[in-house]
């Protein structure tokens, strides 16, 4: 889709006006937006130099509410399928945009999938609410903005000299970096990078290895490294090679691929050390509260992670940061043409704005 022609391809929900002339109902509007990366990013399965991205607002009573749907290649979502969902919404039905479990449950059931799309509403929904309210939502979920994680910073797979220069680039603002393994160059890539800095480093393996045995080898070789976390070793449908890994593992490790939503959760107990929480895959904000609390009590650890989006998204997501144990949000730090300013990273450490909603302004404010 054209990012040129987006007034072309947005939606309004018919809108009642009351006699103060504001609206007494949800009002949304959405366009493309392509994010550009500021390097090819490449994981073990592809490469890329931008993302989709469809931008949403909500309007309710003069107050509007940001969100997003970011789509990298392997969601299996597209610009198309996202608007094509969007279209389906009809949000005007609803009059108080508090009663967020009407609205998002509602929207869930229209589809069985299109997370994107869905966690797209559920921000702004998110964001218009805590605008309301006058409130930040980790004010509103009880969470101290004092206990923000560092967030990792993400290094692609890509050539030992480019490897050095992004590393190069990031060592000295980031308390943690994020590497992509999952290639044949894996202990190259590790080595390389310890040429350069001593930080310590979480893995994303992106279900690269398939050989349990040559993977725990693989582990014990990365802990003398000071790699501190191992994300997605192997497929997500090697259930029981995964299970040994982890009892075995001097690492703890963390589900990606196979955990997308909340009915997940309970499916990876005893098989992972803990999940990867994305707003992109389990519709947003309010699922993503509910699958840090399971995790929880479950005994599970939580890392937030996050796709290739703007400050909008990102932010959302650090509204959660204070209760994780890892967190990797830097996306909105991978693109060159980002629409807004929200969570800042400060020394490495996550810093909340105390914006009421997710915490976002829109750059040209």
């Amino acid at each position: 889709m054209n990012t040129n022609k987006a007034m072309d391809q947005t939606k309004d929900s018919s809108i009642n006006i009351n006699h103060n002339g504001k609206s007494n109902c949800l009002k949304m509007h959405f366009f493309p937006y392509e994010l550009k990366l500021k390097h090819v990013f490449t994981v073990s399965s592809y490469s890329r130099t931008t993302t989709p991205d469809v931008q949403v607002e909500i309007e309710y009573d003069g107050v509007k509410g940001y969100g997003e749907a970011s789509m990298p290649q392997y969601l299996g979502q597209s610009v198309e399928s996202v608007s094509q969902f969007l279209q389906k919404v009809d949000l005007c039905q609803f009059k108080d945009p508090f009663k967020i479990e009407d609205i998002l449950s509602y929207v869930d059931s229209l589809s069985p999938g299109d997370t994107a799309a869905k966690a797209a509403i559920d921000i702004a929904l998110h964001d218009l609410t805590g605008k309301i309210l006058g409130a930040p939502w980790y004010k509103i979920w009880g969470l101290n903005r004092d206990k923000t994680p560092s967030t990792t910073f993400t290094i692609g797979i890509d050539s030992p000299d480019m490897v050095k220069q992004k590393t190069r680039e990031c060592a000295d603002k980031f308390n943690i970096l994020k590497v992509k393994l999952g290639s044949d160059h894996d202990k190259e890539l590790i080595e390389t990078i310890r040429s350069v800095t001593s930080l310590p480093i979480a893995v994303d393996v992106n279900q690269g290895w398939k050989d349990r045995a040559m993977a725990l080898d693989m582990i014990f070789w990365l802990k003398e490294k000071n790699i501190v976390m191992v994300e997605q070793p192997m497929p997500k449908e090697m259930k029981d090679d995964m299970a040994w890994l982890t009892e075995h593992s001097p690492l703890p490790t963390f589900a990606d691929e196979a955990v997308q939503r909340l009915k997940d959760v309970k499916d990876i107990e005893g098989i992972y050390s803990g999940i990867n929480i994305k707003l992109m895959k389990c519709t947003g904000m309010r699922e993503a509260w509910k699958m840090v609390n399971y995790a929880r009590a479950r005994g599970l650890k939580v890392m937030l992670g996050c796709m290739t989006e703007t400050s909008c998204a990102v932010s959302a997501a650090a509204q959660l940061s204070p209760v994780a144990d890892f967190a990797d949000l830097d996306g909105n730090l991978l693109i060159s043409n980002d629409r807004f300013s929200g969570m800042q990273v400060v020394k490495g450490k996550i810093t909340l704005p105390d914006k009421p909603g997710i915490g976002v302004r829109k750059i040209e404010d």
